[in-house]
């Protein structure tokens, strides 16, 4: 049975090294967990190493870690969905926000519920996923500030994410000048200017985060210890806290080029023979996963003595040549992942979850 193992003492080690690279520059940051799609053993785990701000963006998700640590300071990260107002007032201390009919709604709910609920204000700044246009903040910021039960604590932006515009440093001064000139116009606070995720990570370590810049939601660099910017570890951080374990169920030496009429198969894919395999064999191993868990393209496969040959709905076909390792039926073969097949993977029924 195919299962993911969380290495405890990595994921710790990861911590460390990000929660002193903030510390060192005066940056606040939480725990991005959306990875971990609501999984109380892995939740747990990031909560004890410290985490006091847990970013989410499945409700149900921050339910769970409010079930965990009442104390620990919750933020949806995602504009609300209407139908979702109330449970986001109630598991959600914060959320980030881009509509006033939603923050309407939310401060009616806050109303409701006796509550005060924090907003971070999400501004354009390129990629053309979440955000306010810069030309419209003004009017914007004037409206929400009047809501009664809605605190607006800051302005943030996401970067990457949808069209891969990569955030830079000019784009965070933009950032930060919003945050002045509302603080000017308003004689307001804005204590938090939200900078990105992950992908910022390499601007921090060369010293280029704009003063005024102050807070980060943190995911994939904790879990995986990437470089977003050029795709490859930060020197001193794991890739590897996650892994995945998949047992072999069946190897039996098989001609390399299906034999038959052909035709797409249920994912629609047409394979095409190679007619200079004909008459060729190779041991194929099957492993006890497919493509319902992971699309095996997120599977990292650097340095494995064999390749994919194929996936169906619960089965991944390796080809293993000559099988020179003498792998058997019920050995485990382990992978590390990139982020979509973790993510992937967390969100399957199928596959048992541990660490170690």
């Amino acid at each position: 049975m195919a299962f993911l193992k969380l290495y405890r003492e990595k994921l710790k080690h990861n911590f460390d090294f990000l929660h002193e690279l903030f510390t060192k520059n005066n940056l606040d940051w939480g725990a991005v967990t959306k990875l971990f799609c609501g999984n109380e053993l892995y939740l747990k785990e990031v909560i004890d190493l410290g985490f006091r701000e847990i970013h989410d963006s499945r409700i149900s998700n921050l339910q769970k870690v409010k079930a965990i640590d009442p104390t620990v300071k919750t933020c949806y990260i995602k504009p609300p969905a209407k139908r979702s107002i109330k449970d986001v007032v109630s598991f959600a201390d914060m959320s980030m926000n881009t509509e006033y009919y939603t923050l309407k709604l939310l401060s009616e709910e806050a109303g409701r519920q006796n509550k005060i609920h924090k907003a971070i204000i999400m501004v354009e700044t390129g990629d053309l996923r979440e955000g306010v246009m810069g030309d419209h903040l003004i009017d914007f910021y004037a409206k929400v500030f009047e809501l009664p039960n809605i605190e607006i604590v800051g302005i943030g932006t996401n970067l990457n994410c949808l069209h891969g515009v990569m955030p830079s440093q000019d784009k965070l001064i933009q950032l930060s000048l919003y945050k002045q000139i509302i603080e000017l116009k308003f004689n307001r606070k804005i204590p938090l200017v939200s900078g990105g995720t992950s992908v910022t990570i390499p601007l921090i370590m060369n010293k280029q985060i704009p003063a005024g810049v102050n807070h980060f939601r943190i995911g994939e660099t904790l879990y995986f210890g990437a470089n977003l910017f050029d795709d490859t570890t930060i020197q001193g951080m794991h890739d590897d806290c996650l892994e995945l374990f998949t047992e072999i169920i069946e190897i039996t030496e098989k001609p390399k080029v299906p034999m038959g009429e052909m035709a797409a198969n249920p994912q629609g894919v047409t394979t095409e023979i190679d007619e200079s395999l004909y008459g060729q064999t190779s041991f194929r191993a099957i492993l006890d996963i497919g493509v319902l868990d992971i699309d095996p393209k997120y599977l990292i496969l650097d340095d494995y003595d064999f390749k994919v040959v194929g996936s169906s709905s619960d089965m991944i076909v390796i080809d293993l040549g000559d099988n020179t390792a003498n792998r058997k039926v019920g050995d485990l073969i382990n992978f590390k992942l990139k982020y979509m097949g973790a993510l992937g993977i967390l969100n399957s029924n199928y596959i048992e979850k541990t660490v170690e």
